[in-house]
């Protein structure tokens, strides 16, 4: 059992002229292995900051609080020491990685986790098996890294690392966005299937409801002016669907 704890957790955003604006202002969070968490709010509200701050992006200060990983403060380590330790991010607008291809990539960042590189006939097998199930075009293990792709091949990519690489905890920051159904449908089961296989904690973040009839959660975070405005069960997704996030915006500007 692993558990990953944010503790009145502030961080503020580095802008171009080096001055910072606080983002997140509290923020209090914890989740075990094995559960799905949800988190959901209107835009700017720093659901993307928090996921960013975990994984250690340097655009984001932590002006104050803890990001423990099995008690561990992780706010010390470096990104790819976080990804060593278990936590993933599949981002929100992967980037392309010119020259160098799919393959490469994956058994690279492989070898890095686990410390030794994979066998290369299971690796082979477990790749090819991954990438049927996510209905990528086997061709694709050629191509350099998301280089052409389109925003749902980018976002099955992410989906197929996360499968390869076992985390203890994956961070999915709006996985969910600029895909159509059936892409949406193949990505949900992608992740349920490494939810699944390693009873991998999941933050997932995203503005709408239709993501979470594929991927279950076990709690609902709504986030408003970079704190937790309210926590509950799925229901409180279905509320949202249907009243949205007014009144939690008419109480942050009280």
């Amino acid at each position: 059992m692993s558990t990953l704890e944010i503790k009145d957790l502030h961080v503020s955003v580095i802008l171009a002229d080096e001055t910072t604006k606080p983002i997140l202002k509290g923020v209090n969070l914890t989740i075990k292995s094995g559960e799905i968490h949800a988190i959901m709010g209107p835009n700017g509200s720093g659901k993307s900051t928090l996921a960013s701050t975990i994984a250690g992006h340097p655009k984001y200060q932590v002006d104050s609080g803890e990001i423990l990983l099995d008690g561990e403060d992780v706010t010390e380590m470096s990104v790819d020491e976080r990804a060593r330790a278990g936590l993933f991010l599949a981002m929100q607008y992967p980037v392309e990685i010119p020259g160098v291809t799919m393959s490469n990539f994956l058994r690279s960042a492989k070898t890095a986790i686990d410390g030794e590189a994979p066998a290369l006939r299971t690796w082979t097998k477990d790749v090819k098996n991954a990438m049927g199930e996510l209905k990528i075009d086997p061709d694709f293990v050629t191509r350099n890294v998301n280089e052409g792709f389109s925003g749902g091949e980018k976002k099955r990519h992410e989906i197929l690392q996360l499968e390869l690489l076992r985390p203890k905890f994956g961070i999915l920051d709006e996985t969910d966005s600029g895909l159509d159904i059936d892409a949406l449908q193949v990505v949900s089961e992608g992740v349920n299937r490494a939810h699944e296989a390693n009873d991998m904690g999941v933050m997932l973040i995203t503005h709408y409801t239709r993501i979470l009839r594929y991927i279950k959660p076990d709690f609902v975070h709504v986030f408003v002016d970079g704190k937790v405005a309210d926590q509950g069960g799925p229901e409180l997704a279905d509320r949202l669907e249907e009243e949205g996030y007014v009144n939690y915006l008419k109480g942050a500007a009280a």
